[in-house]
């Protein structure tokens, strides 16, 4: 598989580009400075570029830029992302003395699908950079999406990933749930001074 990582010089995007790049898959990351990237790439196995020329040509596109640069870079990238598919998985939160919480509004996943002519996907949200950098993720990895064909490719990127076993959790609708998944997790990190993950029982 040909994986674009835009955003891939951050935490999440390099560990996870890493994880890729270790399962073989042929992996680019994307960012606005292209010998950061091409830097950054070459510390994990990858290849890097602007992100305009890591989406092109590829199966499926990650979009790992912050929550805050996701909508606007996901505006910038729709001609040449054209019909990809593309997985956001970025989380807003609101931070506060008294916890994390998710945003109000729709999930992220929802409004880049408005933006973008390709099939969006929501997914790993409930995966730590930490965790990734040093190998795959414990427990479950959880995608939603309503292209079928594209939530398989999805699903098969984030099976190598994690020790458990990559999960349907539906419409692109449920991705309120999957990000709002993030804020619980970083709570419990913050707690309890760990690396939480999430598996899912009874299936």
């Amino acid at each position: 598989m040909k994986v674009a990582v835009v955003g891939g010089t951050g935490d999440f995007g390099l560990a996870l580009a890493q994880r890729l790049a270790a399962a073989g898959d042929d992996v680019v990351i994307g960012s606005r400075d292209a010998e950061r990237a091409r830097e950054k790439g070459a510390e994990v196995g990858a290849s890097g570029a602007t992100n305009d020329g890591a989406v092109r040509g590829v199966d499926i596109v990650v979009l790992a830029v912050k929550s805050d640069a996701a909508l606007e870079t996901a505006r910038s990238l729709r001609e040449a992302i054209g019909s990809t598919p593309t997985l956001s998985v970025a989380s807003e939160l609101r931070f506060s003395k008294s916890g994390v919480r998710p945003r109000d509004a729709r999930s992220l996943a929802e409004e880049t699908a408005e933006l973008l002519d390709a099939p969006v996907l929501a997914g790993l949200h409930s995966l730590a950079a930490a965790s990734l950098a040093e190998g795959p993720a414990d427990g479950d990895a959880l995608v939603c999406g309503d292209d079928a064909d594209a939530k398989e490719l999805a699903l098969e990127l984030a099976a190598k990933v994690v020790t458990g076993r990559a999960l349907d959790a539906g419409p692109i609708e449920s991705a309120r749930a999957l990000e709002g998944l993030t804020a619980v997790i970083v709570n419990l990190n913050r707690r309890y001074k760990g690396h939480a993950g999430v598996s899912i029982t009874g299936l």
